[in-house]
């Protein structure tokens, strides 16, 4: 069989939009499937094509709304798992309950650990992701997981829209590594967000380690959900002279009053990718820009469907 025919790339209904954009690169046709929902909210799926014997990749982001993507995504791994597929990848683009990945306090769940055994155990093979939350998550899997890196697109986009003086922002000691690996291929100056944090979705920024006087700044995380750790560390950026303050993350979660603190805010501008599906506040805000993982995760699907190196592609 042709690599075409022997592929199969199906969509949850997460991200469909990314899922079209997928099978462009590849020059696949989407795989056909019915997604339901029975009137008290059950999940429904239905193969609509024969995958015995196939190679099966499923896309689909754990993103809002979470619990009904994460079903959904374990639905449709069981039914190619009971349609015989030869080899099941889950392709989750923004991996939900990431953040819950540890116990920072007594009596409360890893939560990231209890998905990644509910993917296992729905029969997954495989799982590609990209930046997770945290890099321990994929211990947390008896299956191989690739964690790509959406860094090569933010980069790129930098290096194309910002030239001098540019200084990137950690906007917390946890995101250091990342942001000294940007400043360092970017020959960029690095700054730390001293920040605490209270509660969940609750941040103060408190101090600025490193120089940002005159300089054009880039905040850099993986994720924006709420948007107040971005906003704080802007408020902090503006009173030390920053010229200009801009901001990057792999993943817009952009929850809650997310859009409204950016316009409201001191940032110019905020890209992100789309591993998840902007809502409508969100497409109309004037300060966001959208860039797409499509060709990294085609050229992901077909180096693992081909058996090539994936890490190559971030040499």
């Amino acid at each position: 069989m042709t690599f075409k025919s022997e592929m199969k790339l199906f969509g949850g209904t997460s991200n469909q939009t990314l899922t079209l954009e997928v099978c462009e690169y590849l020059g696949i046709e989407p795989g056909k499937i019915a997604n339901k929902t029975f009137s008290d909210g059950e999940t429904q799926v239905e193969i609509g094509e024969n995958v015995r014997g196939r190679d099966a990749f499923i896309l689909q982001s754990t993103c809002t709304p979470v619990n009904d993507n994460l079903m959904q995504l374990l639905i449709i791994i069981d039914a190619l798992k009971r349609a015989s597929a030869k080899r099941i990848t889950a392709v989750v683009p923004y991996y939900g309950y990431g953040r819950q990945d540890r116990k920072v306090k007594p009596r409360v769940p890893i939560s990231a650990k209890l998905v990644a055994d509910l993917i296992t155990v729905a029969g997954a093979n495989r799982v590609v992701s990209i930046d997770l939350h945290a890099g321990q998550i994929q211990a947390y899997f008896n299956i191989p997981v690739d964690n790509i890196f959406a860094a090569p697109i933010l980069l790129e986009y930098i290096q194309t829209n910002f030239q001098n003086n540019l200084v990137i922002i950690s906007p917390d000691a946890g995101g250091v590594e990342r942001a000294r690996a940007f400043a360092k291929r970017l020959n960029a100056s690095l700054a730390i967000i001293d920040k605490r944090r209270e509660a969940p979705n609750v941040a103060e920024a408190m101090n600025i380690i490193g120089e940002v006087e005159d300089k054009t700044a880039i905040i850099l995380d993986d994720m924006v959900d709420t948007a107040g750790t971005l906003t704080q560390a802007a408020l902090a950026l503006n009173s030390r002279g920053t010229i200009e303050i801009h901001a990057c993350c792999t993943h817009g979660v952009l929850s809650g009053p997310a859009i409204e603190r950016i316009e409201e805010s001191t940032i110019d501008s905020l890209f992100i990718t789309n591993t998840i599906p902007l809502n409508d506040n969100a497409r109309n805000c004037s300060k966001i820009t959208v860039l797409s993982v499509a060709e990294l995760l085609g050229e992901t699907i077909k180096r693992i469907y081909d058996s090539h190196s994936v890490s190559t592609l971030f040499v």
